[in-house]
This record gives C-alpha cells, sequence and structure tokens, in this order.
C-alpha cells in the first residue's frame, strides 16, 4: 500500500543479553526508531504532533521472531504503511540482516486528542496514504 521506508541500525552492548544476542524487546524499539524517523521524513516529529495535540501509540502488535541479531551486526529495519483508517494506522515492518529476516511485526497506531486520549482522525500531514 505504501513505500518502504528503511533506516540502519548497529547493534550495541546495550542491546544484547549475556550471550550478545539482541534482547526480544529491543527489536520492537528499532521498529519504533523507525516509524520515528518516518515521521521526520514527512517533516514531522513526535513533540510538533503533541504541540498540536496529537499523540500516536502503539494499539495493538503481533510480533514474529526468526532468528537472532548478534553484538555488533549492522541490521536494516524497515516501516510500510499496510492499512489506514480514520483513526488508525497499521504498519508492516521486519528487521533484517543485509537480506536475512530476522523480525517482523504488524503495528496499529491510534491516532488520539493529546489531552483526552480519545480516538481522532488522522490530521491531513499525516494522511501518508494518499501522499506517497
Amino acid at each position: 500500500m505504501s513505500e518502504i521506508f528503511s533506516i540502519p541500525v548497529r547493534v550495541y552492548m546495550e542491546d544484547t543479553d549475556a550471550g550478545g544476542i539482541v534482547y526480544y524487546v529491543n527489536y520492537l524499539k528499532f521498529m519504533e526508531r523507525a516509524r520515528s524517523e518516518w515521521l521526520r521524513d514527512l517533516g514531522l516529529d513526535q513533540q510538533t504532533l503533541l504541540d498540536e495535540g496529537t499523540q500516536l501509540v502503539v494499539y495493538r502488535m503481533a510480533c514474529h521472531y526468526a532468528k537472532p541479531a548478534r553484538l555488533d551486526e549492522a541490521l536494516t529495519v524497515t516501516a510500510s504503511i499496510a492499512e489506514q483508517g480514520r483513526c488508525r494506522m497499521t504498519f508492516a515492518q521486519q528487521v533484517f540482516r543485509e537480506k536475512e529476516l530476522l523480525c517482523s511485526a504488524t503495528v496499529e497506531i491510534a491516532c488520539l486528542h493529546a489531552a483526552t486520549l480519545r480516538p481522532k482522525a488522522w490530521p491531513s500531514s499525516l494522511n501518508t496514504v494518499s501522499r506517497r
């Protein structure tokens, strides 16, 4: 449905367990970074959205861990829009080591009024399906 956005990520000691393997929750952090950088690529950032009264939150996530990443490896983290509704957007995200898929996830993001935390329609600045 949309172009694939990607960022490079290096695995640091802080990302790993005692065996030098990326701790599972850090894949979610890598994916969060990719979505944040995707926003920046659109000319937006989380603080600007908050200042405008819009908050984006993870509503639902399904994740599949296929293979481990290790200390010092260079990874690529992708994000693409799989579906967009009035108040929610679903991302398909993946983490690769070169062309080898390590982790994939479906991440549903909800758009909320920052003050009330009630659903709100996407601002026109985030209507990316028609823009990309």
